[in-house]
């Protein structure tokens, strides 16, 4: 019997749903760079349930149970007292999401001693020390490209929602007005502008087609320099320095990981580089963006703009200084996570524990860490011994 202890969200403050605004949920029939969707034996849920949640459970529990498994389901993540930190001792498989984060730090892994594998229901390990892993033997492993079109979308959707000012003129009508003057005095067309992507993994490569048809002009910045087919079907400007992209953009998206070089790169001095009155999104991580300064960039007027929804930490304190800033388009980390991608990854998490539990081989493009070392995404990622995640949020290209 294993003991799986799996992190989720909170249910929605009204209780479960009971019924869904859709009755289908329709899926792509391959992800864009030929890897097929997960493909688990079978699944115990409905797609476009409610899954991420608490009482959604992942649809895991009748597969476990019936198997002889045990299973925690449990939001309670931070802290001494957690539920997760009581759990610890005897769980042999963790599972959690990117956007509930458990952080698996050193401490954590070193407490579980009978942990044999770590799951993402998502993509992006980051909340996971992974040196940490290596060192314990502990096997890594995400639902790779499940969800990087949904955060796409998101940051199209917060682009425009930017530009357009559309969440203050929606407000107006809100609160019962017609300022029309008001509405569009802060709202231009997003033809024409200049868009630059920090990074052009899964992700932003996926962020750069959906723009071009908006008569953009379109910049990246990569470690990894796009094939020239790309860059020509596309018309991109390749950038090698976060300087050169920024004094050219209109628009920034940030799509890339978090690793010491990459901690708030987004800065007082950084900021100086950007175009008066540009906008800035950002669905990577939170501490990508010095929170102060980015505050101070949108009140001074440097930044017209600032949308994503990542935080640090995940959840942030009510009293987080972004909730309150000017001029932003800010949720919960909810752009991976919409009912589309539930299925998705609910689907690969599965097909992932039964690999584990029937010995076979887990897909190599899900492996981040086995046998000691960096596996699949991961040793395209990481090099060892600086592959540190956990509460520091250390993480990695999307694209490996």
């Amino acid at each position: 019997m294993a003991k799986v202890v799996c992190v989720l969200y909170d249910d929605p403050v009204g209780g479960y749903p009971t019924s869904y605004a859709r009755d289908d949920v329709p899926q792509p029939k391959i992800y864009p760079d030929g890897q097929t969707l997960p493909t688990p034996k079978a699944i115990d849920f409905k797609p476009g349930a409610l899954l991420g949640s608490v009482s959604g459970e992942l649809g895991l529990r009748k597969f476990l149970e019936s198997n002889g498994h045990q299973l925690v389901v449990t939001s309670s993540k931070d802290g001494e007292d957690s539920v997760l930190d009581r759990e610890l001792p005897d769980a042999e498989i963790v599972i959690s999401q990117p956007f509930w984060p458990a952080y698996m730090t050193a401490e954590r892994i070193a407490k579980a001693k009978k942990l044999k594998l770590i799951v993402t229901a998502g993509i992006g390990s980051d909340h996971t020390d992974l040196q940490a892993a290596i060192e314990n033997n502990v096997t890594v492993a995400e639902v790779t490209y499940c969800n990087s079109n949904a955060v796409a979308e998101h940051v199209v959707m917060s682009i425009l929602a930017l530009v357009r000012n559309f969440i203050p003129s929606h407000d107006i009508i809100l609160q019962g007005g017609w300022n029309i003057a008001d509405a569009v005095s802060r709202s231009y067309d997003l033809e024409a502008m200049q868009v630059g992507t920090v990074a052009a993994g899964r992700i932003g490569l996926r962020v750069l087609r959906l723009l071009k048809p908006f008569g953009v002009g379109l910049h990246y910045l990569d470690r990894h320099r796009l094939p020239r087919a790309v860059e020509e079907e596309l018309d991109l400007t390749y950038h090698d320095n976060l300087e050169s992209l920024v004094k050219a953009s209109d628009v920034v998206t940030l799509n890339c990981p978090l690793h010491p070089e990459t901690e708030h790169m987004i800065n007082e001095q950084s900021l100086k580089f950007f175009k008066r009155g540009s906008y800035l999104v950002n669905t990577a991580r939170g501490k990508l963006v010095d929170r102060d300064a980015l505050v101070g960039a949108l009140e001074s007027g440097q930044l017209a703009g600032y949308a994503g929804d990542v935080w640090f930490p995940q959840p942030p304190a009510k009293d987080h200084p972004w909730r309150t800033a000017p001029h932003h388009a800010l949720t919960p980390h909810i752009s991976g996570t919409s009912l589309s991608a539930q299925t998705r990854y609910a689907a690969g998490v599965r097909e992932i524990l039964e690999s584990y539990f029937d010995k076979r081989p887990i897909r190599n493009e899900y492996l981040v860490v086995q046998s000691g070392k960096l596996a699949g995404v991961g040793a395209h990622s990481y090099s060892e011994g600086d592959a540190t995640g956990g509460s520091e949020e250390a993480a990695r290209f999307e694209k490996a």
